[in-house]
């Protein structure tokens, strides 16, 4: 088990742990909480060896193996399958012993270093990466594409990945949800569920810490308090402590000046100096119960619109999607023939599963992206607030938040669109003072802000604004719990009309009183609540996988609907024509598929043979074939996508 026991934990001149004690058991999952600066993550360092308790006793089981996500940001031409298999520390380590082996042309260590590689999950690492990369979000098209032509958040998944692809009986988690959608999310709770391992996780996502923590850790004050449950039991469990606490806080104040009063009346009177004395005594020994320290709440409002037209936008045969690259080249068309209406005082959640389209939607409301095709045609006076996934991206590094401020306010005023707000600098920074950017605080440099205050920074805006429709995309991923309760509640009360796109159910639980699922091509309203929309994505992702796994296995091409002669006719000289130009890519498909069954028969007998008694001669010369077998078969797995690819682009 892991124990601290009067640990002291120093960052700088900083405290962040003072005499803190508690236990936790193997197999436990912990949420990991308290207020950002409390030390969540130094006690991650303290866990992980990176920092040292200043005093104290702190123990991990020198036998347990550690997992965590690396935080930086990995740049490698690497394929991500490679990527992700490499993060399996054991299977590195049995891969270097079997070539120090061969090197060394020692036969029984070479047998001893084949059957730890087997023992390590070389026979299905490329399959438990590929599961991995596919469950957090990729395309099949994907699993081979280097890592650094992914942008930064499909990066930290592949991060992510490579953290869960490592055996281990300790798994740190930090944040681990901020760049996944709700479809990846359901996938990682599922597979955190299934986690056999101790589990540590910090995360400002409340619904996630309910459905993977058993165990809710608490840093406040210097120190670690342990809840048994999860973070909902967590916040009832401290609001009955904090209310008992409370009650006998004010018990000991009528206690203490009781006995005060005593003192004050009778210290002078000789007869009654003994008894002062005493109750002195007593006052000075009394352990004394501290106040209820509530954290200091966040809380901001959106003014009440200037007008509220209705529809607010119409949406007439519109087809959303991204222009050609290049000139003269055929546009990326995503999302098909959406013909809706936004009506003021509207809350739309926006559903879907990764690359379905949600944010090219929200991206071509907002003006950022002209629609394909149809005509989007806005309401009078429509004022967007719009929150892009990358709009923390957007900031200067260089300016400070008043700086930012200034030029939105110059840019409304210069656009005639100006928000109803005042504009002089004092009234600036009393705004900003709104949102908990006070004093210095609205001259430090944006850049050296953490991503939460960026997010405090781009609510600010968005609200200074005064928008009729809100387009908010991940609004939340870096807000901590107080923020993202105070932006549900502001939601709630705001007179405009939202559409958001989140992965966090709490908010669009307490938003959203109806869905749009974009998917197929297309946008539909979605007839259910969340935990419906949970079962659907769990049951795509099973269809999908039976999917893959019956095109590996027989692929085969649809055959067409009916249709008329002609056009049967012309379709039928076009699959002859496609046939002729794929026969010598088919052909060698077949081969490829043949050799691959004979590569698995042969790899089923060798691994049958060396679970077998044999001598350490036949062992090598096993394990060195079973090597072969299995470095030819992933070769051949890759041709095989390849003619595929080759085969279906043709066909195409």
């Amino acid at each position: 088990m892991i124990t601290l026991k009067n640990v002291v934990l120093r960052r700088g001149a900083k405290v962040l742990l003072d005499g803190a004690s508690c236990t936790i058991n193997p197999g436990e999952k912990v949420g990991l909480v308290g207020r950002n600066g409390a030390g969540k993550s130094s006690l991650f360092r303290l866990l992980d060896g990176t920092l040292h308790e200043d005093k104290g006793d702190f123990s991990v089981p020198a036998h347990w193996r550690m997992a965590q996500v690396a935080q930086d940001m990995p740049e490698t031409d690497m394929p991500a399958t490679q990527f992700v298999i490499e993060g399996d520390v054991s299977l590195m380590h049995a891969r270097a012993e079997v070539q120090a082996a061969e090197d060394s042309g020692d036969g029984e260590r070479m047998a001893h270093a084949y059957m730890a590689l087997h023992d390590a999950g070389e026979h299905d690492a490329a399959a438990r990466a590929q599961a991995l990369i596919l469950g957090l979000g990729f395309r099949t098209s994907e699993l081979e594409r280097p890592v650094d032509s992914f942008s930064g958040g499909w990066r930290m998944r592949l991060q992510l990945a490579r953290a869960l692809m490592c055996p281990s009986e300790l798994l740190l988690l930090d944040e681990p949800t901020n760049h996944l959608d709700l479809d990846a999310l359901v996938w990682l709770e599922a597979w955190l569920k299934r986690y056999e391992g101790t589990l540590l996780v910090i995360s400002h996502d409340r619904e996630f810490l309910d459905a993977v923590t058993d165990v809710t850790l608490h840093i406040h004050g210097a120190q670690l308090t342990r809840y048994g449950g999860n973070y909902s039991r967590f916040e009832d469990m401290r609001a009955e402590q904090m209310t008992l606490q409370q009650a006998a806080f004010e018990r000991q104040q009528e206690k203490m000046a009781h006995l005060q009063k005593f003192i004050d009346r009778f210290k002078a009177k000789a007869s009654k100096a003994k008894q002062a004395q005493s109750r002195v005594k007593a006052l000075e020994r009394m352990e004394k119960i501290g106040p209820v320290l509530a954290d200091a709440e966040f809380s901001f409002e959106f003014a009440e619109p200037q007008s509220l037209p209705n529809p607010m936008l119409a949406m007439a045969d519109v087809d959303f999607g991204y222009p050609a690259a290049e000139p003269g080249g055929e546009p990326a068309t995503i999302v098909r023939g959406v013909s809706r209406s936004v009506l003021a005082g509207q809350r739309i959640g926006i559903l879907g599963a990764n690359g379905q389209g949600k944010s090219t939607v929200v991206k071509t409301i907002a003006r950022d992206l002209t629609p394909l095709a149809g005509q989007i045609t806005e309401g009078k006076g429509l004022n967007i607030g719009y929150f892009a996934q990358q709009e923390l991206d957007v900031l200067r590094p260089a300016d400070t938040p008043l700086e930012h401020m200034i030029r939105l306010a110059k840019d409304c005023t210069a656009q005639g669109r100006l928000a109803g707000q005042p504009t002089r600098e004092q009234d600036l920074r009393n705004f900003l003072g709104n949102f908990n950017f006070g004093g210095d605080q609205v001259k430090q440099a944006v850049g050296s802000m953490s991503g939460g205050e960026k997010a405090r920074l781009v609510l600010c805006m968005i609200v200074w604004q005064r928008p009729n429709l809100l387009l908010l995309d991940e609004p939340t991923n870096h807000l901590d719990l107080a923020t993202r309760e105070a932006l549900s509640v502001a939601l709630n009360e705001f007179e405009g009309t939202v559409m958001l796109v989140s992965h966090d159910r709490a908010l669009l639980r307490a938003v959203c009183d109806e869905f749009w699922l974009v998917s197929r091509g297309g946008i539909a309203p979605f007839d259910g609540d969340l935990d419906d929309y949970q079962r659907y994505l769990l049951d795509v992702a099973k269809q999908q996988r039976e999917a893959q796994r019956q095109e590996q296995r027989a692929p085969q091409t649809a055959a067409p609907p009916a249709q008329a002669p002609e056009r049967k006719r012309q379709d039928a000289q076009r699959r002859q024509q496609a046939n002729e130009k794929t026969r010598p890519l088919r052909k060698e498909l077949e081969h490829t598929e043949q050799r691959m069954a004979e590569l698995g028969q042969e790899k089923e007998r060798l691994e049958r043979a060396m679970g077998e008694p044999m001598s350490p001669a036949e062992m090598a010369d096993a394990g060195r074939r079973l090597k072969a077998v299995n470095e030819e078969n992933d070769a051949l797995e890759s041709r095989w996508l390849e003619l595929q690819e080759a085969i279906e682009a043709s066909r195409a």
